[in-house]
């Protein structure tokens, strides 16, 4: 057994999930995958089922009865880390977005002394190719904002690329977390933060999706907007 496991969760990713599935088991470094898939009609779960014959020991799937949030889906596949032997477990988009190759990177960093490694877009300069300006300018602007809130030093507070040391994950009350969306991350960092565990970034090319539909909306950003102030606001009060 390995001591790494990618989650990555899945809503329609049929377009991409055999090929994000053989990419990263054509590593070098040896990963097992969990998909955790919030029940998509377009048959993604079907499709993790059909691979898991070629990857019988790697390859484990979680569906879920509804599409219920990326943070939620995360959650659900940290506890099901947790109760098996891993010591390092990733966060991964199923879209290509990250490159599955910087799994190594991460897991090296760890290695190295990091409890939290994050896959950074905004480490060095804007490294985002295929966004419109638009996007990138609301990225940016997000990641200046968390910061300035939040007081975290992290440059992308919103990269959804992240290996957590299973520390980390033991020392943060799961069931605590709050956001469902895009301050799902947010609030995963900042909590790691609070309790001082050593944040690193490793600096990545992100490539927006080929395949498929994005899944950010406008209650997603307002989440995040509205979220960070309130996340800080009760640190102040609560413990972490």
């Amino acid at each position: 057994m390995t001591d790494s496991l990618v989650i990555i969760p899945t809503f329609n990713e049929i377009e991409n999930i055999e090929a994000i599935i053989d990419a990263v088991f054509q590593l070098k470094k040896e990963f097992d995958v969990l998909i955790v898939d919030d029940n998509s009609p377009d048959g993604t779960a079907n499709k993790v089922i059909e691979l898991q014959n070629k990857y019988p020991k790697q390859l484990f799937l979680e569906v879920r009865k509804e599409k219920s949030g990326l943070g939620t889906a995360y959650i659900h596949g940290f506890k099901w880390a947790l109760t098996r032997e891993y010591d390092y477990i990733f966060e991964m988009d199923a879209d290509f977005s990250h490159k599955p190759s910087d799994l190594q990177r991460l897991y090296r960093a760890c290695l190295n002394g990091a409890d939290v490694a994050i896959g950074s877009r905004y480490k060095k300069g804007v490294n985002v190719v295929n966004w419109p300006l638009y996007r990138v300018l609301l990225s940016y602007g997000a990641s200046f904002y968390v910061k300035l809130i939040t007081g975290m030093r992290i440059h992308d507070p919103t990269a959804g690329f992240v290996c957590y040391h299973r520390s980390v994950l033991e020392a943060i009350n799961l069931d605590a977390i709050k956001f469902v969306g895009y301050a799902f991350q947010i609030e995963m960092k900042f909590r790691a933060y609070l309790k001082k565990f050593k944040i690193e970034e490793i600096s990545i090319i992100f490539t927006d999706r080929e395949q498929g539909k994005s899944k950010m909306n406008s209650s997603i950003i307002w989440e995040a907007i509205f979220g960070v102030i309130t996340m800080k606001f009760r640190s102040l009060f609560t413990k972490n």
